[in-house]
């Protein structure tokens, strides 16, 4: 007897394959074997971005959390600042090279940072009471302020209406929003100090510069008015302390995610059909018990459809605007998710963590309706 031949199509390895259609260049076809004409399993992958991989991974610049990192104006660099007391710089897209380290810029903690949107120049807070503006083309420290008598722990900026000016925004704990000068012109002076009352948390600009939104201890979001230098009214609805603000691209709703592991959704228009403002209360990223202050944000690609909040259990939660409903929990860190940021102009999402990382990540397009 004879043994029976043996058949080269019974093949159980995977083999990627490239797709040979030029008008699908970012699809990857997954085939189960190793012949053309039996191919038995194959799932396409459609790429949404111009990263190299749909999840990059950015490692090896800190050596402690990461506590803030956000991309700039245009996309294409990214920048970290960590417990280590350094600031990173990074590529977005391939080869996403880490062209740029800031070692010892604070004699602790860097707590958060902006890029400015006027001038080469990159704006971070520490806990040793210091604003510093550091010119991102050369490295150098431009101007070194210390902002505040206790631990600086957000700031913000933008474009003051018709004006032309920078204006930063810091909070303290030592219970201040001082509103600063930014870019070259910039002195060492406050414009404005607004007194919150208790220990403020995070701070955020509104669309036309005119207000300043600040989130303090005592689960209060208060509204300043830049040219009255008053407190114009309250956001109420938390019940823990807010650990960051961010505004929607549009300018009508505000993202507060709080230590009670709600982030709430106001509707800061002239005129809210809600009479709390509160339009909608977000639940699934858990703050934890260490109290950090997570940052939250809108994604751009968008309009602000989605927004996004890490969390103690080392996700990332994706929340649809609209229907409050959860589309993604997104794993890969291995420590809190303290930071994250959308891409402002492609669907891509990034996070830093505890652990010392950033992960780029890809996610579908939302859909409009």
């Amino acid at each position: 007897m004879s043994k029976r031949p043996s058949s080269s199509s019974n093949s159980s390895s995977l083999v990627k394959r490239s797709r040979q259609d030029e008008t699908n260049n970012n699809q990857m076809i997954i085939s189960s074997s190793n012949d053309e004409k039996s191919k038995g399993l194959i799932r396409s992958i459609q790429r949404t971005s111009n990263l190299d991989a749909p999840i990059v991974k950015l490692e090896g610049a800190h050596g402690g959390e990461i506590l803030s990192c956000r991309f700039d104006p245009t996309g294409q660099n990214i920048a970290a600042c960590s417990s280590d007391r350094s600031v990173s710089f990074w590529r977005t897209y391939p080869p996403n090279s880490n062209y740029g380290l800031l070692p010892n810029m604070a004699k602790a903690a860097i707590l958060d940072l902006q890029w400015s949107l006027c001038s080469p120049l990159l704006y971070t807070v520490s806990a040793d009471h210091t604003l510093v503006y550091t010119d991102v083309n050369t490295g150098q420290r431009v101007r070194k302020i210390r902002a505040h008598k206790e631990i600086v722990n957000a700031v913000d900026r933008t474009m003051a209406g018709g004006s032309g000016t920078e204006l930063v925004a810091t909070a303290a704990d030592d219970g201040t929003v001082k509103v600063w000068e930014g870019g070259d012109e910039g002195t060492k002076i406050p414009v404005a100090t607004f007194d919150v009352g208790s220990p403020a948390t995070a701070v955020c600009w509104s669309a036309d510069g005119a207000s300043v939104y600040v989130g303090a201890l005592d689960n209060e979001i208060h509204v300043f008015d830049l040219r009255k230098q008053e407190r114009i009214s309250l956001l109420s609805g938390h019940t823990a302390t807010p650990t960051s603000l961010s505004l929607s691209p549009n300018g009508a709703y505000l993202l507060s995610p709080a230590l009670s592991s709600v982030s709430i959704i106001h509707d800061i228009r002239p005129f809210s059909p809600s009479p709390t403002r509160v339009h909608r209360s977000l639940q699934g990223a858990p703050a934890g018990f260490e109290n950090t202050l997570l940052k939250g944000a809108w994604s751009k690609d968008d309009d602000g459809r989605r927004v996004a909040v890490g969390g103690a259990d080392r996700m990332v939660c994706v929340w649809d605007v609209e229907s409050g409903g959860i589309v993604y929990k997104l794993p890969g860190h291995k420590g809190t998710v303290t930071c994250v940021d959308w891409h402002p102009k492609e669907p891509i999402l990034l996070t830093g963590s505890k652990d010392g990382t950033m992960l780029l990540g890809e996610v579908e397009p939302s859909v409009s309706v």
